[in-house]
């Protein structure tokens, strides 16, 4: 598993050498969203947690040093893990928590299992305003007594109650936080308006493979049963469908042929029916899909919004506006989830392209012939993007702060290289 991590003021470089098609075969591997809450899901539980398909990326790795620091037992062997929470802390290090957006996952399965939590206010990308109220407001109707200060979280609780929560609109991270909370309350908890992705349909599969009981995920009402207490077991996290419609989406702004591996197909068809639509060959079947753009065919510029799944994922956004830099027309990219998702488009104007932000709103006029620059990532997905424009790019493009990319993307230089890209990575 990946070790690498930004420290202090040393900086990951990611150099491109752009104008080559991509053509090759590789695996999708395991869905990092997926992966962060099911560890911190283990903390539910006093009984050993076999882990497989967990993804390879450094936001993975510090939940897995929070975990320790907590007092867990962790075993790693190669992809698996096996997390034994027999008696876990309540004290979250800031220096861990500051690192990954991910950390408020373990509020809920922490005062849940132990009572109370102090945790610090995590870190992350920053692409606008990501309000914890829903995560608060639900833990609070279940019993809790949770202090906010402006550095972190102090919660307490006795165990916690079934109620019904209504989201003021799906939040991810809160249906999960308060899906691993309510398994072990006391009588029933209703979560309406709750996030359908796939990883959240993940968590609960894994949840109710250690004895849990919980239904309706993958559905906005999800219904659960509280328990006594929970058992050990095995889970194999599901593929990570965010890195699948990357690659798809890389292939179709380079040109060539690709085969994903494992790519949960059924998760992307919003993002398939885009691609299609700008004239991207599409073949899916049940083990792998086949991403395939001729020289000859030129892209079509096709607009696209975002929503909460089954919608277009934001985190697919800023791939897209790469892509859409390389088509016919003007595309029109509408980003209703987060106000702050464009901060890619400052750099990918640098290298060329014909963006015009308004409001919620990016106009993308192409194709237009990029030009390698040296440009900053800002967050996990604007750098998936720059690395999207630096493999349509004449010449060299150099990537700083390429460490967020690592967040994202287990191997992403070797997967890349593996399909024909010039690219390579140093330390700054």
């Amino acid at each position: 598993m990946s070790t690498s991590r930004r420290e202090g003021g040393r900086d990951e470089i990611l150099r491109i050498e752009g104008g080559r098609e991509l053509r090759g075969r590789i695996a999708i591997g395991g869905s990092k969203n997926a992966t962060l809450p099911i560890l911190a899901a283990t903390l539910l539980t006093s009984a050993p947690v076999h882990l497989t398909n967990l993804a390879e990326v450094t936001d993975t790795r510090v939940m897995l040093d929070i975990l320790r620091h907590l007092g867990c037992e962790v075993s790693e062997d190669g992809g698996e893990v096996t997390v034994m929470a027999a008696d876990p802390g309540h004290e979250v290090p800031l220096e861990l928590a500051r690192e990954m957006r991910a950390s408020l996952l373990l509020l809920g399965p922490l005062l849940a299992r132990v009572g109370s939590v102090r945790l610090p206010r995590p870190g992350g990308d920053d692409i606008g305003a990501r309000r914890v109220e829903q995560h608060i407001g639900g833990l609070r109707r279940m019993g809790a007594e949770i202090e906010e200060t402006e550095t972190e979280f102090i919660a307490r609780a006795g165990r916690l109650r079934g109620t019904r929560i209504t989201l003021d609109m799906p939040t991810v991270t809160g249906t999960e936080n308060l899906m691993m909370a309510a398994v072990l309350a006391e009588g029933r908890t209703e979560i309406l308006n709750a996030a359908r992705e796939p990883h959240v349909q993940d968590v609960a599969r894994f949840l109710n493979v250690i004895g849990a009981r919980v239904v309706g995920a993958g559905t906005d009402e999800v219904v659960v049963e509280g328990v006594e207490e929970l058992t050990g077991g095995s889970h194999t996290i599901c593929s990570d469908y965010l890195e699948s419609g990357t690659y798809a989406i890389a292939t179709a702004a380079t040109g060539g042929e690709v085969i994903l591996e494992g790519s949960p197909s059924g998760d992307l068809t919003t993002v398939l029916l885009k691609l299609e639509q700008a004239d991207v060959g599409i073949d899916v079947d049940e083990i792998a899909l086949h991403v395939i753009r001729s020289s000859a065919t030129n892209l079509r510029a096709t607009d696209l919004t975002t929503w909460v799944h089954p919608g277009f994922p934001t985190d697919l956004q800023s791939q897209y506006t790469a892509l859409m830099t390389q088509a016919h027309g003007e595309a029109v990219v509408a980003e209703f989830l987060f106000e702050d998702r464009f901060r890619v488009v400052e750099e990918l104007v640098r290298m060329g392209a014909d963006i015009t932000v308004t409001g919620r709103m990016a106009f993308v006029k192409g194709p237009r012939r990029l030009r390698g620059r040296e440009v900053v990532v800002p967050d996990i997905r604007s750098g998936a993007a720059l690395v999207i424009a630096g493999l349509c790019a004449e010449g060299e493009t150099i990537l700083r702060h390429a460490w967020h990319v690592d967040r994202g993307y287990p191997d992403l230089v070797g997967k890349l290289s593996e399909m024909g890209a010039l690219i390579s990575r140093d330390g700054g």
